[in-house]
């Protein structure tokens, strides 16, 4: 009966021009989301380059299987614009249903882009999932605003995120460490060759341009903002001036870069660098629980604070299994879930929920959790620094890839 009432109103959706058969489904009724998603297969679009990472979203669409009957697909990617790309050809071409891409690691300029084009499912589905009920958004900004885009309810938090330096400390002393990015331009001079990162638009890569660009822009508050053209050239001379003399002491004199993150894991483990950085606070406990680096790494950040952000899930507008997105994307912000995601030797990614609004016994599960030996405790991570509006990365990207840019 429930597929025969989608069908009747997604024609009647077709028939007033709205957007596509997942408009049809009734969020408020979540017994009809869950009959809608049996059987359905979720193509979940996200980030492939972490085994960890990879394992989560392996365990994650296990969970599903046996509790709802869907099938989960992981469609890994190394850059996320290239999904947000195939939900804008198949607008393009008039496929407003059927889509290819049902779920999206998304958040930053990605979300914007998606935002700005109606590539969206919506309105407001995240705040109407069951366990939004235990989503720390009173406290953590960056839940309800991404990159100073305000969510408004078009894509789920599942994870915490915070920009934080590793080094091995058989091989670099504590006392050298830098605690800013002129800092760290100073430790490169004394140690040329110890230090890289990848080359935009790698996620990683691209969150150090913001680093240094918020701690050396004249005004911080320009960058919550789009740019400003008739500006933008001498409000980024600071972070270009700063990467001129940066560029030819990094790893192979910048003439070529680190891949991505796991690879600066694979040269720090080598002995090819000496500081490396993540956007998650446990990677460093994580990969010394896996044998992939060794016990005497541990981990530092800038003392006047360092990038952080949320990330989230989003469905395409014309996602073909819509119903198992929606599943899963509540099943990623379920206590049971997260606690595994912030568990090290899963993941050890930060939580998005609030502890007040969880059962005793899942705070106490929270509690015990063994952050991991080389993992700085939540009142030893800095402050956070708020991510600059998405139109800056676009732009800094390019930037770089002009002047920087490995083929150069």
């Amino acid at each position: 009966m429930i597929g025969w009432a989608r069908r009747w109103a997604v024609a009647i959706v077709a028939i007033l021009g709205l957007a596509g058969p997942v408009a049809a489904l009734d969020i408020d009724n979540w017994a009809s989301i869950v009959s809608e998603a049996k059987g359905e297969t979720v193509y979940f679009n996200a980030w492939g380059g972490s085994a960890n990472i990879n394992a989560y979203i392996a365990w994650a669409g296990e969970q599903m299987k046996a509790r709802y009957g869907i099938n989960v697909v992981h469609v890994k990617l190394d850059d996320t614009a290239k999904a947000v790309a195939s939900v804008l050809a198949e607008k393009s071409a008039g496929k407003d249903s059927a889509g290819t891409v049902d779920l999206i690691w998304i958040n930053g300029e990605n979300f914007a882009a998606m935002k700005r084009q109606g590539l969206l499912f919506g309105p407001d589905w995240a705040t109407r999932l069951p366990n939004w009920v235990y989503v720390d958004h009173e406290t953590k900004p960056t839940i309800l605003t991404d990159f100073t885009v305000p969510t408004e309810g078009l894509e789920s938090p599942w994870g915490g995120a915070k920009l934080v330096f590793f080094y091995d400390r058989a091989r670099t002393p504590t006392a050298q460490l830098p605690t800013s990015a002129k800092g760290l331009l100073g430790w490169a001079k004394a140690h040329p060759g110890r230090f890289s990162y990848p080359q935009p638009p790698d996620f990683i890569g691209s969150s150090f341009l913001k680093q240094v660009l918020i701690e050396l822009v004249d005004n911080r508050s320009k960058l919550l903002k789009p740019v400003d053209e008739a500006t933008f050239q001498q409000d980024v001379a600071p972070l270009f001036a700063y990467l001129d003399q940066l560029t030819p002491l990094l790893w192979r004199k910048g003439k070529a870069y680190p891949q991505n993150y796991p690879d600066m894991k694979q040269k720090l483990a080598d002995g090819e660098l000496d500081i490396i950085f993540a956007f998650n606070p446990a990677e460093a406990s994580a990969a010394i629980a896996n044998g992939e680096l060794p016990e005497s790494v541990r981990s530092f950040v800038f003392s006047g604070g360092t990038l952080g952000n949320t990330h989230f899930v989003a469905i395409p507008y014309n996602a073909n299994a819509a119903a198992g997105a929606l599943l899963l994307a509540d099943f990623l912000i379920s206590p049971e879930a997260q606690l595994r995601k912030q568990d090290a030797q899963f993941w050890g990614d930060p939580t998005v929920l609030a502890m007040a609004k969880l059962s005793d016994a899942d705070r106490a599960a929270f509690a015990a959790l063994d952050l991991g030996v080389a993992t700085l405790p939540p009142d030893q991570l800095g402050p956070a620094l708020a991510e600059p509006h998405p139109d800056w990365m676009t732009r800094i990207e390019a930037e770089w890839n002009r002047r920087y840019g490995a083929a150069n």
